[in-house]
């Protein structure tokens, strides 16, 4: 028997050396870890991003890193390491005003990514499915496609909220409340606080953050769906058939009764439960056709297809970079202006691309042209240079004496319209310049998502 007992007492204790053994790292541990680390420290290298408050590139935090990570490590196992104030820097919203970021130095942006990525395997797999803002895997090409199938089950209404400076009003108490659901690391939830409360650099002067996450952090992404997963949860229990992008939420209902209905409840929840400000300037119930989602617009064919557009404001703000691009007044040479056209046509039609019409591709190039033409005019001068370069490709303004005229006495944009002119730099004869097409770009766009 007590033999038995022995045997009993040893393979109870072997059971409780395996359960240790694999038992998970504490998340300090795994944050801290090397291998955490140095992806956080590529990360940050390929991001690059400002100087913050000390003025270090992130081309200098490796070696510097080397050098003093010992005492920064010492610190932050001791407690005692405190966050620089972040940097403020405002730029200017597309749709007018002005957002207002926080750069935080680069040794913090290691420290922060660091614990995002520690964060992220924790907390994503609880996200909501209609969330797909800062999440691995997901998309803003995914929102925009749920929307759509959402418009063509028949929810032709459509709640739109905006979150009046939502990364500035977030309540620092609730948004912990929220971190320690599932982060029970005492370590780790200081150092988030501390990061929360870092304070800012305006005008010279340290600003205490009593609120808010500065936009422009590795962690604000993440702890923007923390805080926001709550509206998630509270959606879907209502039923109701919606996307999210980080702060931007779309609800999509059947009538007009319904959506002013929901933007009501919707509004009471975000600022008595969770603490923020809605814009109710800028929010509105509306028919889906009229307002946008993430750059894309929604329209209907005769064949009640509902189909993706890009939103005129995005090409108002397109136009804006092809007149910097194209301006006559840059005195730089064609190929190196289609070079930067180029990259630019590139990375728009990678994001509108999904765009299912080609019409707006097919005048954005027809405009474009244009101003190419225009330029081109500006720097070829004198009336005899123009009608000497006309001539070598093929076409005479001579034997027109309207066209010679205006090409001679009009301004350049009138200049840009005229029939040799036109015909002469034709669309042949911008692609041997290297111009990369919107249109075309689109097309094959469309050919690899085939």
């Amino acid at each position: 028997m007590h033999t038995v007992a022995k045997a009993g007492e040893r393979s109870d204790r072997t059971a409780r050396h395996r359960t240790e053994d694999h038992r998970e790292p504490p998340l300090w541990d795994v944050v801290f870890s090397k291998e955490n680390l140095l992806a956080a420290l590529r990360r940050v290298e390929i991001n690059r991003g400002a100087p913050g408050v000390d003025g270090m590139t992130a081309e200098e935090l490796r070696p510097w890193i080397a050098r003093n990570w010992p005492s920064v490590w010492a610190e932050l196992d001791a407690g005692t390491y405190k966050p620089a104030p972040v940097c403020r820097v405002t730029i200017p919203k597309p749709n007018g005003g002005e957002r207002r970021l926080g750069v935080p130095r680069v040794l913090d942006r290691l420290i922060q990514q660091a614990i995002a990525q520690a964060l992220v395997p924790v907390f994503d797999p609880h996200f909501s499915g209609a969330s797909f803002g800062f999440r691995p895997g997901r998309s803003a090409h995914q929102a925009v496609r749920v929307g759509r199938r959402a418009v063509q089950d028949g929810n032709r209404w459509a709640v739109d909220l905006d979150l009046d400076k939502f990364f500035d009003r977030v309540n620092h108490d609730a948004l912990m409340a929220r971190v320690a659901r599932r982060v029970k690391d005492k370590k780790v939830l200081k150092l988030i606080r501390k990061y929360l409360e870092a304070g800012i650099l305006a005008d010279g002067m340290v600003v205490a953050s009593e609120e808010g996450t500065p936009q422009g952090s590795p962690l604000s992404p993440l702890l923007s769906n923390i805080m926001l997963d709550d509206l998630d949860r509270e959606l879907f229990k209502r039923g109701h058939r919606f996307v999210r992008y980080a702060d931007d939420v779309m609800i999509f209902v059947r009538s007009k009764r319904a959506a002013e209905r929901t933007l009501a409840s919707v509004t009471a929840f975000l600022e008595k439960v969770l603490k923020l400000k809605v814009n109710k300037e800028k929010s509105k119930a509306c028919p889906i056709w009229w307002t946008s989602l993430l750059g894309f617009g929604y329209y209907l064919t005769r064949k009640g297809q509902v189909k993706i557009r890009v939103d005129r404001k995005a090409v108002q703000r397109l136009t804006v970079t092809v007149r910097r691009i194209t301006s006559r007044t840059w005195g730089v040479s064609m190929a190196h202006r289609l070079d930067t056209f180029n990259r630019f046509v590139t990375g728009w039609t990678a994001y509108f691309g999904l765009a299912d019409s080609d019409r707006v591709f097919a005048e954005i190039d027809h405009w474009t042209r244009r101003r190419l033409r225009q330029v081109q005019m500006v720097q070829w001068k004198t009336y005899e240079r123009k009608r000497k370069m006309l001539r070598r490709l093929g076409f005479d303004p001579d034997r027109s004496p309207a066209q010679g005229y205006v090409i001679a006495r009009k301004r350049y944009w009138r200049q840009s319209k005229v029939t040799s002119v036109c015909i002469a730099m034709d669309n042949a004869y911008w692609a041997s310049q290297g111009y990369r097409s919107f249109k075309e770009s689109w097309s094959r766009s469309k050919l690899r998502a085939a």
